[in-house]
């Protein structure tokens, strides 16, 4: 039986958080035996924001080696660079021109960055989802993993999809969203009510993947709590909730055993616990990624090889959608 395809990306923009590696790229681990996968570093749509060129490339390298470090297999999908496959630019232009205005402009991700970076409000931040919709239908996705803020941009691709299949002819496969279960939501340890996020202002809001042990453990030590003593899981107890989450997702267990665990325990132990577990966790991860930024000719064989595998699919894609709108290709 044909293995479904799935594309998924992460910017090399700031540093990953453990909501990141939870919410994502564990899963893309678990995914690439049972799909196609195509596995991107999104360094094209990092630009919508201004970066600094030699930052950018060395964050490149580094999420490569995190995407490898974490579990992912380059032998098992496709792992590369987006601006080293040109077919993500081309079938963007292309789908640029049934795009409209109207739905770009109303999309959440726009109106946050527009507010942001008001001074940079530029057309790569509007055009930001036909390029996801580009890099998604380029590889024929039928799936796309996805948190639940993110639905809005696969809804875009399949938009766009239709769109194009109805004025051109069956030409792409129309994704789905899929939303990953099971997958505990992690938010702000200074603000539970929020989603831990790597653009947060408050350095004790997010746990990165590349903080130290020390400093793991200093920003669980901090994070917010309540006044009542008892650990457990409720709407009314957010903050207690996200660290027991954190704690099972990095143990791994469940929040019944993480509850008796700690039944009769301070904060101050729980929190340590918590800090200590994911400290432990990220340990490896850390010296597999370093051990792989040491061979810089090493990664970049990786990555060519797998721009090599996207390039081919990609280029089959853009042949056909070429031939379908009618661009001359000299045959």
């Amino acid at each position: 039986m044909e293995k479904k395809v799935i594309y998924s990306a992460v910017q090399p923009s700031g540093n990953l958080t453990i909501g990141n590696y939870l919410g994502a790229i564990r899963n893309w681990v678990k995914m690439q035996s049972e799909y196609d996968c195509f596995y991107a570093v999104a360094n094209m749509h990092a630009i919508t924001v201004k970066q600094e060129p030699a930052e950018l490339r060395r964050r490149t390298l580094e999420l490569a080696a995190l995407y490898i470090a974490c579990g992912i297999d380059p032998e098992q999908c496709a792992l590369y660079v987006q601006s080293h496959v040109p077919q993500h630019a081309e079938l963007c232009w292309v789908l640029n021109t049934i795009a409209y205005v109207g739905e770009m402009s109303r999309m959440t991700q726009f109106k946050d960055k527009s507010q942001k970076h008001a001074e940079n409000i530029n057309m790569g931040l509007m055009d930001y989802p036909v390029l996801m919709a580009a890099d998604i239908l380029l590889y024929g996705a039928q799936c796309v993993p996805v948190g639940a803020d993110q639905k809005q941009h696969v809804e875009i691709a399949r938009d766009l999809a239709i769109r194009f299949n109805n004025r051109y002819g069956e030409t792409f496969a129309v994704p789905e969203p899929l939303i990953l279960k099971g997958g505990a939501k992690i938010s702000s340890l200074q603000d539970p009510t929020k989603k831990m996020s790597k653009s947060d202002e408050n350095p004790n809001a997010s746990v990165f993947l590349a903080d130290d042990r020390d400093t793991i453990i200093r920003k669980f030590k901090r994070a917010v709590t309540d006044s009542d003593n008892a650990i457990r899981a409720s709407d009314d107890k957010p903050g207690i909730t996200n660290l027991l989450n954190i704690y099972c997702a990095f143990r791994p267990c469940t929040l019944e055993e993480a509850e008796r665990e700690f039944e009769g325990k301070g904060y101050g132990d729980f929190k340590l616990a918590v800090g200590e577990t994911v400290a432990d966790a990220l340990a490896p991860i850390q010296e597999a990624q370093k051990k792989l930024l040491s061979d810089k000719t090493y990664l970049a064989e990786i990555l060519k090889g797998g721009a090599e595998k996207a390039y081919k699919a990609a280029r089959r894609t853009l042949s056909k959608v070429y031939r379908k709108i009618g661009f001359y290709q000299g045959e």
